[in-house]
């Protein structure tokens, strides 16, 4: 009887530490972070009058297939970093950085992701898995050698939200114009430079030793960096409202655009946010409604006048 019992115990503690790993390992995905990838809907947004139910459901299948890689390069980045990860306040708690999940077990299942999803790309649309596997290959990059140089480091972030921008249109059959292309690399240039200076802020003086990159970065120079692109993001967007026969109505959504940049700058500068975007948007009410809001208004505008 106590050999059953001890089998017993054994079996419900090992299905027990199988759980662990499984919760483990989805949260090194990072589902918290997905909803950057909402911008493949972005195109489908500024034609919504013009799509029918199966180019929503094609988008909404390029938002989960990019979820899966972008949540495979998150795991690979933190195999990675999980030593450095460990000298960051924040990214220490992260599931291999901590312990709580086996460094050999995630790097298989992100490897495993990454190989259905792409796959699943590439048959869905040659072009759009290409794209798919560029954004894949520019985040590996990242993950393995860019994120230490210095300027470069942002700009390969920004340009795989330009990725993601231009695979929505593909799997909607819809042109990405160079002008909405622009404002979708200056605005996660926005988001990316305000990244940067929340963990130059944080780190302080041991930012070093978490990324060496970071020694080279200062508050001042960020700052520079997000009044030019700032400037930038909010010309670049009234000029794509007025660009390529759009309805001269879409000029009424650049307030949203600008209240929205004013207030996050206002979240980085005085409340010493922004190191996570998404966490941003979700818990800041004033944020948030300036792009609900904006989004509404373009949906309106397209169904009125587009």
């Amino acid at each position: 009887m106590q050999s059953i019992e001890l089998v017993k115990e054994l079996r419900e503690l090992r299905k027990s530490l199988l759980l662990r790993q499984c919760a483990a390992f989805i949260e090194c995905l990072r589902p918290r972070q997905w909803s950057k990838n909402g911008l493949v809907f972005a195109a489908l947004l500024f034609s919504i009058a013009q799509v029918s139910l199966v180019q929503w459901l094609d988008a909404a299948m390029a938002f989960l297939l990019f979820c899966l890689v972008s949540g495979g390069v998150y795991v690979i980045n933190d195999y990675i970093d999980r030593e450095k990860d460990r000298l960051h306040p924040d990214k220490a708690k992260r599931p291999i950085a901590s312990g709580r999940l086996h460094p050999r077990a995630g790097l298989g299942g992100g490897i495993l992701i990454l190989l259905i999803a792409i796959g699943l790309s590439f048959y869905k649309d040659t072009a759009f898995g290409g794209i798919v596997l560029l954004y894949f290959m520019s985040s590996l990059a990242y993950s393995v050698w860019l994120k230490h140089l210095i300027i470069i480091d942002v700009m390969t972030i920004a340009g795989g939200f330009v990725l993601r921008a231009v695979a929505g249109g593909i799997v909607i059959d819809r042109l990405v114009t160079a002008w909405f292309a622009l404002c979708t690399l200056l605005l996660a240039l926005f988001l990316a430079i305000g990244k940067r200076r929340q963990e130059v802020f944080l780190l302080a003086d041991s930012r070093g030793g978490h990324r060496q990159v970071l020694q080279d970065y200062s508050i001042e120079f960020l700052d520079q960096l997000n009044g030019i692109v700032t400037t930038a993001v909010i010309m670049s967007y009234a000029l794509y409202t007025i660009s390529g026969g759009k309805p001269v109505e879409l000029m009424g959504t650049v307030p949203f655009v600008i209240y929205g940049m004013f207030r996050y700058l206002y979240l980085v500068h005085s409340r010493n946010q922004g190191g996570a975007p998404e966490k941003v948007l979700f818990e800041d009410r004033p944020l948030l409604a300036a792009v609900l809001l904006w989004a509404v208004s373009v949906a309106g505008i397209q169904y009125i006048w587009g």
